[in-house]
């Protein structure tokens, strides 16, 4: 889970890079990074941290250029803990090329073999965005032959790309004294969309991970990155666009509209805050016919992303709709914690109860989706210590059973509270009254209603269905065997170093 964005201007970039940046934050918080380029040069500041603890005015001044790229990190391949693997990454063969990108390969390590015995490149992290990077350097040396660089062998590069790499990617990348290219992975799984702004100077492009970025820098939506697609934009301003993959499908990352994006994003042609809507009118529609007698006397939200659920929820039923925590946005990072109490201390540091709306009432609480259920069981208790008499559970998503391998760090399997146990069984480990999922086929409804040509979705980690064909039950357990060993000595597994969707700060939501 990355942000990524790319742009070509008429003016200096760098401080329209940072803001965009600020804008995905919510897309990744370990690392940061941003490369501009001035005639021949390539400048690049990148670090550990959030965007604003990582750029300073003396790091700014040092971006120049009318063009540029930009990344913000939440590591799902290699190590989450080594500043050196912040991006973008340079090459410096051929031409010169620096790359960011969102996603994970899935084939890395047999593309890491190639690149050493077949292509003689080496690849010096254990980042899969380094071996994409080092992928199409090599196919762009390929395509040109000794020749001048122009469009046609980009795009075959590309689709180099296409044929070797597996797994979901959206790059973008510059090519130096050439322009930006920006490329999708032919299912489309990541996100990636592009804007344009006419000014007395000429026209700007930008291409971004979310809409959002665009609408805050000033720059019209123009259309998403077609899976497989590629972009071109000179530095000029010149815009070429071709299809550089022999098949796609469209399957956009279903977890982008539970939880990932932007609830003020457009993704894939829907809105991300209608998707949410629909989620809650689904969801509402089967708590009438499964729940029936249940006495509930207020719908509370469980902040940020499941309030367009839970006021929809609550509209259908018939309930008040209250607010009932209060979330502190200066409290930093908490899913990183030294052990169960510690986790749970941060639980209540980040969210307070509104006393009054809980005492005394049957209240059902809504979250976009329940991952560990450490979060859901403390939220749970918060909610009985402030008098509610009952509490019950809705999940705007389906239960978490499966990995995700297509650039979501989640927990191991292992650590999934609904990978081994059935709904009565999480219910009663959450310490709920009641508990309601929705239902997977009602989740896709939910968002394909807002675009029905999209008729496949990335639904990998509720049914275990990996769209690329390639996943097999050896490569999960080499993905969570190694996300174990990467975990720093003193830090207590199944609580170190993986994403807890419920406690993710997302200071715009």
């Amino acid at each position: 889970m990355c942000g990524i964005l790319g742009v070509v201007a008429t003016s200096p970039v760098n401080q329209l890079l940072y803001d965009g940046l600020q804008v995905l934050q919510h897309r990744g918080q370990d690392a940061a990074g941003i490369a501009t380029a001035e005639g021949g040069r390539f400048h690049m500041h990148k670090g550990s941290g959030l965007v604003r603890d990582v750029f300073r005015t003396r790091n700014m001044r040092n971006l120049e250029g009318n063009w540029g790229i930009a990344h913000v990190r939440y590591p799902t391949a290699g190590s989450a803990y080594n500043a050196a693997e912040a991006q973008p990454f340079y090459v410096n063969s051929p031409f010169g090329l620096l790359l960011a990108h969102n996603g994970n390969l899935t084939n890395s390590e047999e593309l890491k073999r190639e690149m050493f015995l077949a292509d003689l490149r080496h690849i010096n992290t254990n980042s899969d965005s380094e071996v994409l990077l080092n992928v199409l350097a090599h196919e762009l040396q390929a395509a040109c032959n000794g020749l001048k660089l122009d469009e046609d062998a980009v795009f075959r590069a590309v689709a180099g790309v296409h044929r070797r790499c597996r797994g979901a990617y959206a790059a973008v990348v510059m090519i130096a004294g050439y322009g930006l290219l920006a490329f999708r992975d032919p299912y489309g799984i990541r996100p990636l969309v592009i804007g344009r702004n006419d000014v007395a100077e000429g026209t700007e492009w930008l291409v971004a991970s979310e809409s959002v970025a665009l609408d805050v820098l000033g720059f019209t939506l123009l259309r998403d990155v077609a899976p497989g697609e590629a972009v071109l934009i000179d530095t000029q301003g010149n815009f070429r666009s071709r299809q550089c993959a022999e098949k796609t499908v469209e399957a956009p990352c279903m977890f982008e509209f539970v939880y990932l994006a932007r609830p003020d994003s457009i993704i894939d042609g829907i809105s991300v805050y209608e998707s949410r809507v629909k989620m809650g009118e689904f969801l509402a529609e089967k708590m009438k016919r499964t729940m029936p007698h249940a006495q509930i006397d207020v719908v509370i939200p469980i902040p940020d992303s499941s309030r367009p659920s839970a006021m929809e929820m609550a509209h259908r039923l018939g309930l008040p709709y209250r607010e009932g925590f209060v979330k502190n946005r200066y409290i930093g990072r908490t899913f990183i914690m030294p052990g169960q109490a510690k986790r749970r201390k941060s639980v209540r540091q980040k969210l307070n109860t509104i006393h009054q709306e809980f005492k005394g009432k049957s209240v059902l609480l809504v979250d976009d989706s329940i991952v560990r259920g450490t979060t859901s069981r403390e939220i749970i208790n918060m909610a009985r210590e402030a008098g509610a008499t009952k509490v019950y559970m809705a999940s705007a998503a389906p239960p978490v059973r499966h990995a995700n391998v297509y650039g979501i760090d989640m927990p191991t399997r292992s650590e999934l509270i609904a990978s081994d146990r059935s709904e009565d069984e999480i219910c009663r480990e959450i310490g709920a009254d009641g508990l309601i999922y929705q239902d997977l086929d009602d989740l896709k409804a939910s968002v394909r209603a807002l675009n029905p040509a999209i008729t496949f979705f990335e639904t990998s980690c509720f049914d275990g269905c990996y769209i690329t064909g390639d996943i097999t039950p050896e490569y999960l357990n080499g993905v969570e065997n190694q996300r174990g060993e990467e975990k720093p000595a003193g830090r207590d597994d199944g609580e170190e170093g993986q994403l807890d969707l419920n406690l993710i700060t997302h200071p715009d939501h």
